[in-house]
């Protein structure tokens, strides 16, 4: 039986809500909190508090939007790490508690892997096995997608992730948050070659962006102490130069990966893959390369329960369901 399942994401700061039916995503509410602004960074006890605050009108307009009746569910889904334990928690609680209430399955997701199955909502889809550049605030990850539930971590970041240094390199420049999007802004209007920023190299197909980020830190301090309006005056070389500069630390591994594995189907996944400029080098390095490359739409890039859907259909397709007891898991591994 294909079912009909409703799904909860509620990891960090989006709470959002989905019903898929027959594989076919249905509805995709999303509710944004844009209470951590003025904060420059998610608080997460805020995020707790709104994700209480959203998840009851956000389940019901994803329900009446998909027109279907809660008594048609076959099971509930939520995401069950990795992400902020409060967070998490309140969509557990209350997938647990719907799910109970109607005697019908739960099925705890994968947030990372979710993120990765959302190349499955539209077409094109990728051919297995695939390679997924998994890039966002939290992760950025390099896997081998072997099937929809068959999934192996071949390289990831050894400290920050590229989506942490995006937001940290805007904050330093005093962007409001969140200042990844915001790089990507005005980077369309400047230089890439204008400034150098080190790379910094890691064994395998490992990647580090710690040290990027304090090169860039020292970087701007030792330009004010010439100009104190360097970084106005300079906005879009700058934004240019970082994003060109990790944007080829991503590539660098991917390639080498794509090399190394012999796979030619290559997707990106995740916040960061809204990335105008990391989205216009990978079609080019597949031009190049003879990759088949999968971008998701904008709406399955960014944290929504769309992807959650998806992941649960394969799950439940493949009796995969938990139990009523199940906990979040923060540091939830792929």
């Amino acid at each position: 039986m294909s079912p009909t399942i409703l799904a909860i994401e509620s990891s960090c700061d989006e709470t959002s809500a989905a019903v898929i039916q027959q594989g076919n995503v249905l509805s995709n509410i999303i509710a944004t909190q844009k209470i951590h602004q003025k904060f420059g960074g998610v608080v997460p006890e805020l995020a707790s508090r709104a994700h209480q605050q959203h998840i009851v009108p956000v389940i019901d307009q994803a329900l009446k939007e998909a027109n279907i009746d809660k008594k048609m569910l076959n099971a509930v889904a939520f995401t069950r790490g990795p992400g902020l334990l409060g967070a998490l928690l309140v969509g557990t609680s209350f997938a647990k508690g719907f799910a109970m209430g109607l005697g019908i399955p739960l099925i705890e997701v994968n947030h990372m892997q979710a993120h990765i199955l959302a190349h499955f909502i539209d077409e094109p889809k990728p051919s297995f096995p695939f390679l997924c550049l998994t890039v966002s605030g939290g992760h950025t990850q390099i896997v081998r997608v072997d099937s929809h539930l068959d999934m192996t971590v071949i390289g990831q970041t050894q400290d920050d992730a590229v989506g942490e240094a995006f937001d940290k390199t805007a904050k330093l420049m005093e962007l409001p948050y969140p200042g990844g999007p915001l790089i990507d802004k005005y980077a369309k209007e400047g230089n890439p070659e204008a400034f150098e920023f080190p790379e910094t190299e890691m064994q395998g197909l490992n990647y580090s962006f710690s040290g990027i980020k304090t090169a860039f830190m020292y970087f701007l301090r030792d330009q004010k102490k010439k100009d104190p309006d360097f970084v106005q005056n300079n906005l879009p070389d700058i934004c240019a130069s970082i994003q060109r500069t990790l944007i080829s630390m991503l590539m660098k591994k991917l390639k080498r990966a794509a090399r190394e594995t012999g796979i030619s189907e290559i997707a990106i996944a995740g916040g960061v893959s809204a990335n105008s400029g990391l989205r216009s080098k990978l079609q080019s390095e597949a031009e190049k390369q003879g990759w088949n490359v999968y971008i998701p739409a904008f709406e399955y890039c960014t944290d929504n329960a769309g992807m959650i859907a998806m992941a649960a259909h394969y799950q439940y397709l493949a009796g995969q369901f938990a139990s009523l007891d199940v906990s979040p898991m923060p540091r939830m591994p792929l």
